[in-house]
C-alpha cells in the first residue's frame, strides 16, 4: 500500500484516531522529522534562503545568513568563556536580535539555555539560577538588578541594550530608567558585566558548532513556577523543540520563504519560542519582533510589516480589536491567527478576523509538550470554543480523572493526556515530580476537557489550580506564600477570576487578624515589591473567620471563585 493510501486509510477509518478524519487535506496525519540539532533550523534556512530577511527590529535587520554568522560569534565567545557540552547558560533577555543569537549560540556551543523570564522577581531569578548552576547570563542591561540582587551571583554576565535602535522619544525613556535602575555608572558598576557587542566582535564568524550533545539531550529550561529553592523547571530536548516546530510548520500548510510572522509572544516562553522562533525558522519566515506588547506599536507594525502570521494570546486580540475599533482601519495581511495561554472567546475571534479578515483559531498546550498538542484547523472548519484537533504524530487519551487510566468516551469530562515527540524529557533534577506527570510515556496535563464524535477537543475546566492570566501561569501557592507575609494577614487563598480581557485576574481572599482592617495602598505597595506584575492580586476580599475547606483542610477555591 502506497503512503498516500495509508494516509486516506488512516484519516476516514480510524476509531482511535477520529480526529484525522477532519483534518485539512494539506496536513499530513503523520510526518517524517528532522534529525536535527535545535540550531540545525537556522543552519539549514541560512543555506536555502540566506539573503531572506530573518527578523525586523525597529530600523535594524539581519539576513539568515548574517544571523547565523553572529550565531556562531556567540558560540565561540561562550566557549571561549568556558561554557562545556552540557553547561548552562541563563537568558534574561525580551523578543530582540539578541535573543535569537543567544539562543542559537548557546545551542551551537554545546550549551543549555536556561529561560530567565524578565517578568520575574529577585526572589525568584537568584533560586532558578542556583538549581541550574549557570555561571554565565546573557541579559538586558536594564535587568542586571534582578541578576545581582539575589544570593546566587553567576561568574559572568554579557549585557545588551535596546536603546541604541528605539525612536527618540522611546530612547530618552530608556536612558531615564537606566539611571533610575543601574546608577549614573551603568554597566562599569561591576567587574563581571561585559559588553555583549565588544565581546560578539571578537567571535569567530567561522566556528564550528559543537557536535557531540544527543537530539535526545537537554536543550531548554523553563521555569513552571515556584518561588522556592528548588523551583520547579521543565527540560526540553533538541527533539522535542525541532519535533514540534515541525508539527506547526505542517499545520500551516509547510509554506517555504512566504510567511512573515509577527513575533510579540515572548521567546522565554517555550510558547513564543517554538510558535515564532524556531517554526518561523525552519519555514524561512520574516520574524518582526516586538519586546513588549503595545498595541499601539503592534498595529503599527502589522501596517509596516505586513505579517502572515499572528501568534498571541486572547488579552491581546482584545486590546488590538478595541484599537481596531477607533482606528477604523483594515489591517488584512494576516492570513492567519493561533491564540493560545487561555481560553479565547468566541466573540473576540470573531471580531479580530473582521478586522483583518484573518482565519483565527484556538491552540493548547503546555509547557511540558514543547508546548502545542492541539491546534485549530486552518482551513475554515475550526470549531469555536475547541481547542481543535491534536497535531500530527500526537496520541490524545481522555481518562477519568479519579483513577487516570481509564479511557472516557466522546461526549465525557475526563483529564487529557498526550503522547508524542514534543512531550518532555522532565523536570530539572527532579525525578518525583517528573513520574507524577508522566506515567508510561503519557504526560497528564492536569485539564479536564470533552471530546467529540470528530476528534475536536473543548477544556471544560482544570484539575490544576493555576491561573492563566494573559497567557502567562500564575501559581496560587507561589502568591498566597509571600502574600500571608503582610503584616496583619493569617491567612490566604489566591483563586482566579474569569475576565474578558485577560482570561482570568488574580484574586485575594484574605483573613485578618482580629480588628484590624486592610491597608490597601500598603497591600498593593508590598505585592509590587515581591511578586512580579501578572501575579498580584486585582481583587482583595476579606472574610470573617476561616478559609472554606474540606474535611482534609484543603482550601475549597471554587466557593472563592466569586
Amino acid at each position: 500500500m502506497s503512503v498516500t493510501s495509508q494516509t486516506a486509510t488512516l484519516r476516514t477509518h480510524s476509531t482511535v484516531a477520529p480526529w484525522l478524519a477532519s483534518y485539512p487535506e494539506f496536513v499530513p496525519v503523520t510526518l517524517n522529522y528532522p534529525e536535527l540539532p535545535a540550531w540545525g533550523y537556522l543552519e539549514q534556512t541560512a543555506a536555502s534562503h540566506g539573503d531572506r530577511v530573518a527578523c525586523h527590529y525597529y530600523q535594524q535587520q539581519l539576513t539568515y545568513a548574517e544571523l547565523h554568522q553572529t550565531a556562531r560569534r556567540m558560540a565561540d565567545v561562550l566557549v571561549r568563556m568556558g561554557v562545556k557540552p552540557g553547561d548552562r547558560v541563563g537568558v534574561l533577555l525580551p523578543n530582540s536580535p539578541e535573543m535569537l543569537i543567544a539562543l542559537n549560540g548557546i545551542w551551537m556551543a554545546g550549551g543549555i539555555v536556561v529561560a530567565v523570564s524578565p517578568l520575574m522577581v529577585t526572589g525568584e531569578v537568584s533560586p532558578l539560577l542556583e538549581s541550574t548552576e549557570c555561571k554565565i547570563v546573557i541579559g538586558l542591561d536594564l535587568l542586571l538588578p534582578q541578576l545581582l540582587s539575589g544570593k546566587y551571583q553567576p561568574e559572568k554576565i554579557l549585557l545588551t541594550t535596546l536603546k541604541d535602535r528605539l525612536p527618540l522619544v522611546q530612547k530618552l525613556g530608556y536612558s531615564v530608567a537606566q539611571i533610575a535602575r543601574l546608577g549614573i555608572r551603568s554597566l562599569a558598576r561591576d567587574e563581571r558585566c561585559v559588553d555583549f557587542s565588544t565581546e560578539l566582535a571578537q567571535g569567530d564568524p567561522n566556528f564550528q558548532p559543537v557536535q557531540d550533545r544527543g537530539l535526545d539531550d537537554p536543550a531548554f529550561i523553563l521555569p513552571t513556577g515556584g518561588t522556592t529553592a528548588a523551583p520547579k523547571a521543565v527540560v526540553l530536548s533538541h527533539r522535542n523543540l525541532v519535533s514540534n516546530a515541525w508539527q506547526l510548520h505542517h499545520w500551516g500548510g509547510a509554506t517555504m520563504a512566504q510567511e512573515t510572522v509577527l513575533a510579540v509572544v515572548p521567546f522565554f516562553h517555550s510558547y513564543g519560542l517554538t510558535t515564532c522562533a524556531m517554526t518561523g525558522t525552519a519555514m524561512a519566515a520574516t520574524l518582526v519582533l516586538q519586546h513588549r506588547f503595545v498595541p499601539s506599536r503592534v498595529l503599527k507594525a502589522i501596517d509596516r510589516h505586513r505579517p502572515t502570521v499572528f501568534h498571541a494570546v486572547p488579552s491581546m486580540l482584545c486590546a488590538l480589536n478595541q484599537l481596531m475599533q477607533k482606528t477604523k482601519k483594515k489591517y488584512t495581511s494576516i492570513n492567519y491567527c493561533m491564540s493560545g495561554g487561555a481560553p479565547l472567546p468566541p466573540e473576540v475571534a470573531e471580531e479580530f478576523a473582521e478586522h483583518t479578515g484573518a482565519i483565527v483559531v484556538e491552540g493548547y498546550g503546555l509547557s511540558e509538550a514543547s508546548p502545542v498538542t492541539h491546534a485549530g484547523p486552518l482551513d475554515g472548519t475550526a470549531r469555536p470554543g475547541t481547542i481543535g484537533l491534536p497535531l500530527p504524530d500526537t496520541d490524545v487519551r481522555i481518562v477519568d480523572a479519579d483513577t487516570g487510566y481509564r479511557p472516557v468516551g466522546p461526549g465525557e469530562v475526563g483529564e487529557v493526556t498526550v503522547r508524542g515527540p514534543q512531550v518532555m524529557l522532565g523536570y530539572w533534577n527532579n525525578t518525583e515530580a517528573t513520574d507524577k506527570v508522566v506515567r508510561d510515556g503519557w504526560l497528564y496535563t492536569g485539564d479536564l476537557a470533552v471530546q467529540d464524535q470528530d476528534g475536536f477537543f473543548r477544556i471544560v475546566d482544570r484539575k490544576k489550580d493555576l491561573i492563566i492570566t494573559s497567557g502567562l501561569n500564575v501559581y496560587p501557592s507561589d502568591v498566597e506564600r509571600v502574600v500571608r507575609e503582610f503584616p496583619g494577614v493569617l491567612d490566604a487563598a489566591i483563586v482566579g477570576v474569569p475576565d474578558a480581557r485577560r482570561g482570568e485576574i488574580v484574586k485575594a481572599v484574605l483573613v485578618l487578624d482580629r480588628n484590624l482592617r486592610l491597608d490597601r495602598k500598603g497591600f498593593d505597595h508590598f505585592c509590587k515589591a515581591h511578586l512580579a506584575k501578572h501575579k498580584r492580586p486585582k481583587l482583595v476580599d476579606v472574610i470573617d473567620g476561616d478559609l472554606p475547606r474540606n474535611f482534609l483542610g484543603k482550601v475549597l477555591r471554587k466557593n472563592l471563585r466569586t
